[in-house]
């Protein structure tokens, strides 16, 4: 299988601009000879812009001049001049000295106590402790829960303080989700204060009766 990334355009370069056979560009960018004859004729890849391999770093003048020079010849792929950076090794399970494992419940206490967003997974991760751990500072069942105090875990040198914003930074979406959902929570609906003066009562205006009712006006409606 061919290293180059656009045979077909790569082809149409080498077809317009090198004396290149058939089959030399065919084995370069991974197709069938006839097909690069296709494309020499206009029967296939019709209207394609031509891609320059040089220009891309996968090809040589060198290289294509030694192909012009020998039809046999086949041609190879450049080598890459970018270094490539190598990969971090993936961190086992951090090591805490003895001296500072007894403060990692105090390190716990204040992850709890100021960034409740942060899981418990990134906190084990972070300072190596555990999961029961910290379960049992949450619920200060541990057995040292009244000598437990809240100590930032870079004071205690359980992590550095690069470690520790990255970790922070990655909770801050989850930490104003949590503080949203708590301000809906105290804005919900609710009744209404009641008024501390009610309005006065007015009573509507009683119906005004005619003072001199003669008898027409009383017998007029059995007429």
């Amino acid at each position: 299988m061919s290293d180059v990334l656009m045979p077909r355009a790569t082809a149409v370069w080498l077809l317009d601009n090198t004396t290149l056979t058939f089959a030399q560009i065919a084995k370069f960018c991974g197709l069938h000879h006839l097909e690069v004859k296709g494309i020499a004729d206009g029967d296939v890849a019709e209207n394609m812009r031509g891609v320059d391999p040089i220009a891309g770093g996968i090809l040589s003048r060198e290289e294509i001049a030694r192909g012009e020079e020998d039809g046999a010849y086949e041609l190879k792929v450049e080598q890459s001049r970018i270094d490539h950076i190598p990969q971090p090794k993936r961190k086992g399970s951090r090591y805490t000295p003895v001296i500072r494992r007894a403060d990692k419940p105090d390190a716990v206490a204040w992850f709890i106590r100021n960034h409740p967003e942060v899981t418990d997974a990134q906190v084990i991760k972070l300072i190596g402790t555990t999961k029961a751990t910290i379960n049992n500072v949450r619920d200060k069942s541990h057995w040292n829960a009244t000598n437990i105090k809240p100590v930032d875990p870079v004071t205690l040198g359980l992590c550095s303080q690069i470690e520790l914003d990255e970790v922070i930074a990655k909770a801050a979406d989850k930490r104003r989700k949590m503080d949203a959902e708590k301000a809906a929570r105290s804005e919900g609906p609710g009744l209404a204060p009641a008024q501390d003066t009610p309005a006065p009562f007015v009573p509507e205006p009683a119906e005004t009766y005619k003072k001199n009712i003669s008898a027409d006006d009383v017998f007029r409606d059995f007429e």
